[in-house]
């Protein structure tokens, strides 16, 4: 009993160690995305904080703010939808971590 659990120990602990580095470099990403042929762009990190919004001002119209704030909601839209993939192959692999330490 002793050295299965001990194997199963080691592995989880890699396990971790690896969850973490990817962890770490999701943090690390930065995407962007885009609306309105590149009139808006914002860039988000891994975590979907938004790093950056740039706004070109052809765009920026005052007698139509709701365009432009759809602009906005449509980039980050964007952006969010890049990382969505990324999200999933870590939720996975916490997932099939038997237990933590």
């Amino acid at each position: 009993m002793g050295s299965g659990f001990s194997k199963m120990k080691k592995q989880a602990r890699a396990m971790q160690e690896q969850y973490a580095q990817m962890r770490e470099e999701q943090q690390k990403k930065r995407v962007t995305g885009e609306s309105g042929n590149g009139l808006v762009t914002i860039t988000l990190d891994g975590d979907r904080n938004m790093r950056e919004i740039k706004i070109k001002p052809d765009c920026v119209d005052p007698e139509d703010i709701e365009g432009l704030e759809d602009l906005i909601r449509a980039a980050y839209e964007n952006a969010a939808s890049q990382l969505e993939g990324e999200e999933g192959d870590l939720g996975n692999m916490m997932g099939s971590m038997p237990f933590s330490l």
